[in-house]
């Protein structure tokens, strides 16, 4: 097969698959998980549910596709909150922020347990543990935050502190909740 039919093809098929978790997307935002079907994806989408069914088995496997997209995305910005200017404590702010305010995003449920139980979800807790503990162990060498805990426990104490953001809905009640867990690794005296 000539290289530009293949990439012509490739194209085609990554532009369906995009459009098939872009109309999952609407319909999550719309509904919630429970409201994505094959009928409504397929309508949403602009094809067929038989083509729907080439792409995908099911509407769980679609949500699978769509949640590891998500993460995706999620982690790439918590990653660019990580490097962005600022000192390390900054940074750490700004990522906790971010991941606070997701976390407050969630949507509950049986189904959203089943999507957060894949490989997918486990990849992206420990990347992004490896962030806020490299930002830790960055700030408690610059004296900013404490050095008296390890970097990676002190890690996990702010991943499950900031997953408290859950219960909360206003902003300003999550950045409140991030200034207790910074307060809490501020340097002993």
């Amino acid at each position: 097969m000539p290289k530009l039919w293949t990439e012509t093809i490739d194209a085609h098929r990554h532009a369906v698959r995009e459009a098939i978790l872009d109309a999952a997307a609407q319909l999550i935002d719309g509904g919630g998980l429970r409201a994505v079907t094959m009928s409504q994806l397929a309508e949403r989408a602009g094809i067929g549910r038989a083509t729907l069914y080439k792409y995908f088995s099911d509407a769980e496997a679609v949500l699978m596709a769509w949640h590891e997209r998500q993460i995706a995305a999620h982690l790439d910005l918590l990653a660019q909150a990580a490097d962005h200017p600022g000192t390390a404590a900054q940074r750490l702010l700004g990522l906790l922020t971010a991941y606070a305010r997701m976390a407050g995003q969630r949507h509950g449920g049986e189904l959203a347990a089943m999507l957060h139980q894949g490989d997918h979800t486990s990849h992206a807790e420990q990347h992004l543990a490896r962030l806020i503990t490299d930002l830790i162990a960055e700030g408690a060498q610059a004296r900013e935050l404490r050095d008296d805990v390890p970097p990676d426990e002190l890690a996990t104490y702010c991943l499950h502190a900031a997953t408290a953001a859950s219960a909360m809905a206003a902003k300003s009640a999550i950045d409140r909740l991030v200034g207790v867990i910074l307060h809490g690794l501020r340097p002993v005296p």
